[in-house]
């Protein structure tokens, strides 16, 4: 099953049962899907999508894939590296990822985000399995060179237009059995599966809930596998995940749009 959001106003739309599109009427935080109410169809593929949900805060987990820590010579954690993007690096589908001019590299990193039904707080795995409402794609576009010089994420992680999620949230997902592909311009960069992580969704959640009270619309961005690199403007980047669809985004220039 799928959650959408449509512009301009943000209503909820959702397949049902037999997998057709219709608008919601229902408060997919507080009811389960088995509980939605659908109203008329709706032609997706026309419609203006944003993201699926209405954020919250965005927590990042670094270093999730031993792959992806080997190719930045990075030591393997021993426990999860969490931190923080701004709210206001959020992009929807089709939106562009602008260049800023104060970083000379920056990078893509295709990831599974998941999002938070119920609040968490020192949440037990039952717990937390429970208060997942999601998982939709993630980019949580990096700016390497800032990243290597700061002491803490933050500045690299949270330009403008840095954190595009969308174009579905999947509500039905196995949390045991996903995958992520990035392409740009149509090339596979990207491949990794949650067996690949270090530490699992749950386990995640888990973890994260006993610094922070998780809320409702909060996103787990879960790390990225191998192959991060490098953005350049007139790029088109595309993240996949298992059963989510594609989240496409463009890349341009500061001062391009």
């Amino acid at each position: 099953m799928l959650l959408y959001r449509l512009g301009p106003e943000g209503f909820y739309a959702a397949t049902d049962n037999a997998g057709v599109v219709r608008m919601l009427h229902s408060d997919p935080y507080a009811e389960s899907p088995q509980e939605w109410r659908f109203g008329r169809p709706v032609d997706i593929n026309s419609a203006s999508l944003l993201v699926p949900f209405l954020v919250g805060k965005v927590v990042g987990i670094g270093r999730n894939y031993p792959a992806h820590a080997r190719e930045l010579d990075n030591p393997l954690p021993a426990e999860p590296v969490i931190f923080l993007k701004s709210p206001s690096s959020i992009i929807g589908p089709n939106a562009s990822i602008v260049m800023p001019e104060e970083s000379q590299r920056v990078e893509y990193e295709g990831e599974i985000a998941v999002v938070v039904r119920h609040t968490l707080r020192r949440a037990t795995a039952q717990e937390a399995r429970r208060g997942i409402l999601g998982v939709t794609c993630a980019c949580d576009v990096t700016a390497r060179d800032l990243q290597r010089k700061d002491p803490t994420f933050a500045r690299a992680k949270s330009f403008d237009t840095f954190c595009p999620l969308g174009p579905a949230l999947r509500v039905d997902a196995d949390f045991e059995d996903l995958e992520v592909v990035t392409r740009v311009d149509g090339e596979e960069r990207q491949r990794g599966h949650c067996r690949d992580m270090l530490f699992g969704i749950v386990e995640l959640l888990v973890y994260t809930s006993r610094m922070m009270t998780l809320q409702p619309g909060d996103v787990l961005l879960t790390g990225t596998p191998a192959g991060v690199g490098r953005l350049a403007a007139g790029q088109e980047i595309e993240v996949e995940v298992s059963g989510v669809g594609v989240l496409h985004n463009t890349v341009e220039a500061w001062g391009q749009g």
